[in-house]
């Protein structure tokens, strides 16, 4: 079961944004943002289903009303394209304040086009999917071409859209005409998957031909074969959002998914030698010793198990750490791991077995040099608890012995 939050964000301008954010039953894999079609809301069925199949597939999906629609404050006649855009950057800041940052950015028609917009100003996106996008916002005009003249010659006009009434402003369409938006989809240097059906009588099909010829690798496109441009029917919000799920995976900020790829696990063998503490150690590719201290009868040949132990963790933390800032090319010039293990008196444990009041303690400090704000560090130290070691010594660990003949 999913779960939502309905929430207010504030804008720069002071404007209250409506928002709901769709939780999943789990940690977020992710949190995603959501940026609605023209003239609708954040209500509407598409990007409801959407971002409910997006929580039940484990991403925590943020959605809201543009300024001056739905719940939002604002008046619509004095938004325009940019407004939109810097109303996906305050929703962007809001998650990365209370939750984490948005890594991947979604937009239906014109919300696909505010994203690609809007996706320079959130570093943390890795990932964008546009639905039925205009490669260019002045494509909008022609939702109300008849009013054309009328606004460029009076400065205004009452225009009617999916059923209901707005005013635009000679300032819209001054703004949609300026925005660059094809010059920003050759730069976003972020992977994009396009989504249209070939039969939108909405937004061309070749509009989606426009956005794939002016990105670069990695693109990917998808057809919404005999969807319409608002997604109306149930299993067509559903497949986009399932589509988007596994497109994702590839390159969202999967740590845990990476350190299994990058960083291979393998068999250890340990020899005696009927020594009493003195281990030979060896791995595929390597040999080393493994010993006690001699306060306790050995010869302190090698660290000892609860050494090798901590090993594990600072490593595998060290190495996790690094590979998410490079491949954020933050400024991290060098990460120390400290770490120690304790037994710590406790007068209560729900995870001690009955009559034992003592639980394994392991601290790990860890030094961050570079030049990092404030947002990257606490990033990292987070990134740091997502170490593959780190999750199965505090996941359910099952140890299985056999007698080796």
């Amino acid at each position: 079961m999913t779960s939502r939050q309905r929430v207010r964000i504030e804008t720069e301008a002071g404007e209250q944004l409506a928002a709901a954010l769709e939780l999943p039953d789990r940690e977020p894999r992710a949190f995603a943002l959501f940026a609605h079609c023209f003239t609708c809301g954040k209500d509407n069925a598409a990007a409801t289903r959407i971002t409910r199949t997006l929580a039940a597939n484990g991403f925590a999906t943020l959605r809201f009303d543009f300024t001056g629609l739905g719940g939002s404050d604002g008046d619509f006649a004095n938004s325009n394209f940019s407004s939109n855009v810097a109303d996906l950057i305050a929703a962007a800041d809001w998650l990365r304040s209370e939750f984490a940052a948005p890594e991947l950015l979604i937009g239906h028609s014109l919300g696909g086009t505010a994203v690609l917009a809007a996706a320079a100003g959130i570093p943390e996106v890795s990932a964008l999917a546009t639905i039925g996008a205009p490669a260019t916002a002045e494509h909008v005009e022609k939702q109300f071409s008849a009013s054309v003249e009328q606004i460029d010659r009076e400065g205004a006009a009452q225009v009617s859209l999916g059923g209901r009434d707005f005013v635009i402003k000679q300032q819209f369409l001054d703004d949609i005409r300026s925005t660059p938006v094809t010059e920003r989809i050759s730069q976003l240097r972020k992977a994009l998957l396009i989504m249209h059906s070939p039969v939108d009588a909405t937004v061309s099909v070749d509009q989606a031909t426009r956005i794939f010829a002016a990105a670069k690798h990695p693109k990917s496109f998808i057809s919404l074969d005999n969807a319409d441009h608002l997604l109306t029917r149930i299993e067509d919000a559903q497949y986009v959002a399932n589509a988007i799920t596994a497109w994702a995976d590839r390159y969202l900020d999967n740590v845990e998914q990476e350190e299994k790829k990058d960083i291979s696990g393998g068999e250890v063998h340990v020899s005696e030698g009927n020594q009493k503490f003195l281990r030979e150690v060896t791995s595929d590719d390597h040999s080393w010793l493994a010993d006690e201290p001699k306060k306790v009868g050995g010869d302190n040949l090698g660290p000892d198990p609860y050494e090798h132990l901590l090993a594990a963790l600072g490593t595998c933390t060290s190495m996790t750490v690094r590979m998410y800032a490079n491949r954020k090319q933050w400024p991290l010039d060098d990460i120390e791991v400290q770490l120690e293990h304790s037994r710590d008196h406790v007068s209560d444990c729900e995870h001690c077995e009955a009559g034992e009041h003592k639980v394994d303690v392991l601290s790990r400090a860890i030094r961050l040099e570079g030049d990092l704000d404030a947002t990257q560090r606490a990033r990292l130290l987070e990134i740091a608890d997502r170490c593959p070691v780190h999750r199965t010594l505090e996941g359910p660990l099952r140890i299985d012995t056999v007698e080796w003949r």
